[in-house]
């Protein structure tokens, strides 16, 4: 099974530090990176704003904890804002994918 993680960033070079960093250690196929956000938020029981950047990272579901936990250990936020879930995805989605833990290699046709 696919899944999906959700986490922003405060700017596009540490997001394209750490996403190549989860690539060289096979702990994710893909890091869409988008463009800046506008973030408002609570922390520390204070109003707080500023320009994120987000990031979609894909991988399979049994390395879904293993990137969590190594992307909070990268990120350089004391409680970065990091979600990860399980989803459905094609068939070719999921064996390119599933490559990552040893799975099946190619393309499902």
């Amino acid at each position: 099974m696919t899944a999906l993680i959700y986490c922003p960033f405060p700017d596009r070079e540490t997001a394209e530090r750490i996403g190549a960093q989860l690539l060289d250690e096979q702990l994710i196929g893909c890091i869409n990176i988008g463009g800046p956000i506008r973030s408002l938020f609570v922390w520390d029981g204070e109003k707080g704003e500023g320009e994120e950047v987000p990031a979609l990272l894909k991988t399979d579901a049994a390395k879904l904890r293993q990137a969590i936990d190594r992307i909070e250990h990268l990120h350089p936020y004391d409680t970065p804002a990091i979600v990860g879930w399980p989803c459905e995805a094609s068939a070719g989605t999921s064996a390119w994918l599933g490559q990552l833990h040893g799975g099946k290699s190619g393309v499902a046709s």
